[in-house]
C-alpha cells in the first residue's frame, strides 16, 4: 500500500515561516520533501506504511510546535 500526505503550515510572516522551515529541514533531510513559498511550508509525505506515515505527521508536528515555542522565546 502506498501511502501519501501533504501537511501545509501556514505562518503569521514570511520570516517566521523561514525561520521553522530551516530549523525543521535539518531532521527532516531523507524522510519526507519539503519547500516553502512565502509564508507557507509544504511537506510532502510518501510511506509504503500507514504507521510510519503517522509516526513522521507527529514526530513533523511535535518537533514544529517546539520550534514555534523556542523562537516566541527569542523574540
Amino acid at each position: 500500500m502506498k501511502v501519501k500526505s501533504k501537511i501545509e503550515l501556514k505562518f503569521k510572516t514570511s520570516k517566521d515561516a523561514e525561520i521553522i522551515y530551516n530549523t525543521l529541514e535539518v531532521d527532516n533531510e531523507n524522510f519526507l520533501d519539503s519547500k516553502i513559498e512565502n509564508n507557507t511550508i509544504t511537506y510532502e509525505i510518501n510511506n509504503e506504511s500507514l504507521t510510519t506515515t503517522l509516526a513522521t505527521i507527529d514526530d513533523l508536528i511535535a518537533c514544529e510546535i517546539l520550534s514555534e515555542k523556542i523562537t516566541s522565546i527569542e523574540k
